[in-house]
């Protein structure tokens, strides 16, 4: 009579380490949580931060230092991670380095242990970067427009345009900057742009 085995136990060491951001403070990680939970992540690491470079986002230097060779390196967008062909390729090139390997939720179809998927990774990068370009050009254009219709951009001015000009006129007849910051209640440096 045969013996009848059990289940093969097949143990995976692989840690899932995610990682989730939004660019502003107005925006909500929950759905990118929720999916790198979902996906079995044991850690998640999130932050708020723009995603101009890799170097301003303290909580992505700590999910890729979280890395040990052949954990998975866990983002639901892969434009969450990067908005650049440079740091993209640094990501990937971090996570390589550390023996692990990386997994995109909403790009299921790549495989990114192979020398293609990390080429598509590095033209998604690039498509992100280019995306930020131009909207950083649209945003640009639109400061313009409102510049040439006469509307301020930025903060509201310390001194109001009749104020303004009496600080001139004080500055000409031979008061110092500081004098004229003292009595309006402004520091120099807001004298000091009026020239």
């Amino acid at each position: 009579m045969a013996r009848k085995s059990g289940p093969k136990l097949c143990y995976d060491f692989r840690m899932k380490i995610g990682y989730a951001r939004v660019s502003t403070k107005d925006q909500n990680l929950d759905r990118q949580l929720v999916a790198l939970k979902a996906e079995g992540c044991e850690l998640v690491y999130s932050e708020k931060a723009s995603g101009k470079n890799t170097t301003d986002r303290p909580q992505l230097k700590k999910a890729l230092a979280a890395l040990n060779p052949d954990d998975v390196f866990v983002v639901a967008e892969w434009d969450r991670a990067t908005r650049s062909y440079a740091d993209g390729l640094k990501i990937l090139a971090d996570i390589g380095q550390r023996g692990a390997t990386a997994r995109v939720l909403d790009r299921p179809y790549f495989d990114l242990d192979g020398p293609l998927g990390k080429a598509l990774l590095g033209l998604l990068s690039a498509i992100a970067e280019d995306e930020r370009q131009r909207r950083l050009a649209q945003a640009q254009a639109g400061r313009e427009r409102a510049k040439e219709r006469g509307q301020h951009l930025g903060r509201k001015p310390k001194l109001n345009p009749r104020q303004q000009a009496e600080a001139l006129k004080m500055l000409d007849a031979g008061k110092s900057q500081r004098e004229v910051a003292a009595i309006f209640g402004v520091g120099r440096a807001t004298i000091s742009r009026l020239r």
